[in-house]
């Protein structure tokens, strides 16, 4: 009998630069140099360095660490960042992830006054990854609570694969927060599932961020689930270290969420001589996997199924 072995796999894990906040995006460069990350995803938000492009290429070049993605400024302390137009938004996010190599824009689903946008959020999004190469990757999200009321702050809805998007990011702080089940919603994104945060929550209405596997979400079981099914996109570390008491302290915690990572993305397997050893249950790899009632307001659902598929190739 062959001795196992274990398959590196193709996803990258990358560091947000919001992992490290209130500490800047210079020093997530830094840092995930340091603890030997893939990457990083850019979060644009106001601190100036991340919106400016050649000051993230110039600290990209100095620190050997890729830009494998690009958060557009989606946040309400981003209202103001890059513009007021959230279309405009967009477009920069996609124009820097051209520029720096980033093969994924990821976006929230709009705020429910943002009402013309949300209107045309479906369509639009649509027409945006029909002109380049970069994934929009939707997030999905989650109510808001104050407590015992609850208030729906997204539209079309926090709970993205209600629609039809080429490309979706699951969040498994969200998906906490939601108090929804993550592998359920997984299983509905199928082979469309381009882009992974990773995070962990014990379903608190607020959104908590923690370091994977200190919280009830099933983050072993998610990263198992992708290491058997092939997934290509990247997993991103994107944890909350506010409360660390010390620099040390939060890269402890950085360097302890990446090693969860590797440790899970690492799939056991054999040597070709011999039987496949059992793969891990994965998501469902079918577009199909999306519910049968998501509204396509897109363009079509032919479309739709011709391009899914591809569409989670990286570029």
């Amino acid at each position: 009998m062959a001795e196992p072995v274990v398959r590196i796999p193709d996803a990258k894990v990358a560091l947000s630069t919001a992992s490290v906040y209130p500490e800047s995006t210079a020093t997530a460069f830094e840092i995930a140099a340091r603890l030997g990350y893939d990457g990083v995803e850019v979060m644009v938000w106001t601190d100036p360095v991340s919106q400016d492009v050649e000051a993230l290429r110039r600290l990209s070049d100095y620190h050997g660490v890729p830009v494998l993605a690009v958060h557009a400024p989606c946040l309400l302390i981003t209202q103001r960042v890059w513009s007021t137009d959230p279309w405009v938004k967009l477009q920069r996010a996609r124009a820097a992830a051209e520029k720096l190599g980033a093969s994924t824009v990821v976006v929230h689903p709009p705020f429910r006054w943002q009402r013309q946008y949300a209107r045309d959020f479906v369509t639009g999004i649509w027409r945006m990854a029909d002109e380049t190469d970069v994934r929009f990757a939707v997030e999905n999200m989650y109510p808001w609570r104050y407590r015992d009321r609850e208030m729906l702050a997204y539209a079309p809805d926090w709970d993205v694969t209600k629609y039809d998007y080429r490309h979706f990011t699951v969040d498994l702080s969200h998906t906490a927060t939601a108090r929804t089940d993550a592998m359920a919603m997984i299983g509905r994104m199928g082979d469309r599932l381009g882009h992974v945060h990773l995070a962990d929550g014990n379903g608190s209405a607020k959104d908590e961020h923690l370091v994977p596997g200190r919280g009830t979400q099933p983050c072993a079981e998610l990263l198992t689930g992708l290491a058997g099914s092939g997934f290509d996109g990247h997993v991103v570390i994107e944890v909350n270290t506010r409360r660390a008491m010390s620099a040390a302290e939060r890269e402890a915690d950085l360097a302890e969420a990446l090693a969860f990572a590797r440790l899970h993305l690492a799939s056991p397997s054999t040597s070709p001589s011999s039987s496949p050893a059992p793969s891990s249950p994965a998501p469902s790899a079918s577009p199909s996997a999306a519910p049968s009632s998501a509204k396509r307001s897109g363009p079509s659902s032919a479309r739709s199924s011709r391009t899914g598929s591809r569409g989670m190739r990286p570029s």
